[in-house]
């Protein structure tokens, strides 16, 4: 079946079938995602949307066997995953704001924003963010440390490790996004256990 045999269908019916032939959950995105994507321009701006947006649909295809398929419209799922990655990622940059708050302004290095921000949120976050790093593999917990806590540029991890730039920046990029993750979780069981 192709996702043309498909444009009669309810979005139930797409995702139903999606479940046995993935490649059918591109008509979802192509159904939804421009409404999404305003959505999120609208909450986040035109940058950070593109990123959300990549991140519903990822969210949605991983759970789309979790979808009721009583529901023939999957636009009201679709915006209530993206509401949930808004709200994560204002809970990460506040809380990186309250971070750089106490801390103060950091040293800037020209060029090196994103290592000076790693910087002072790896030593706010003391306990919870070395949990998280344990949790990395070794690999991406390298680079990841090389760069916040060492101040190395991308061109000196690779050197020191003998791989290509562009790894450094994948596996960097992988580490960043895993240890936001756990910790937006630690967040989670804290808020759970205040307010339970």
């Amino acid at each position: 079946m192709t996702p043309e045999d498909t444009e009669a269908d309810d979005d139930a019916s797409v995702i139903g079938r999606s479940r046995t032939e993935p490649s059918l959950f591109a008509v979802i995105f192509d159904r939804h995602s421009r409404h999404i994507h305003r959505y999120l321009v609208r909450r986040l701006g035109p940058t950070a949307a593109d990123d959300v947006l990549a991140d519903t649909f990822l969210v949605a295809f991983s759970k789309r066997a979790k979808f009721d398929l009583a529901r023939p419209d999957a636009r009201p799922w679709l915006y209530g995953i993206a509401t949930n990655l808004v709200s994560r990622q204002w809970r990460s940059e506040v809380r990186e704001l309250k971070l750089r708050q106490a801390v103060g302004p950091p040293d800037v290095d020209a060029g090196h924003a994103d290592r000076v921000a790693e910087q002072v949120t790896a030593q706010a976050l003391g306990a919870d963010l070395d949990r998280a790093l344990a949790k990395l593999r070794p690999r991406e917990r390298d680079v990841l440390l090389l760069v916040a806590a060492e101040g190395l540029g991308y061109q000196e991890v690779a050197e020191a490790l003998a791989i290509p730039v562009g790894t450094v920046k994948s596996r960097l990029n992988r580490a960043r996004g895993r240890v936001r993750a756990e910790l937006d979780a630690l967040d989670l069981v804290k808020e759970t256990a205040s307010h339970g």
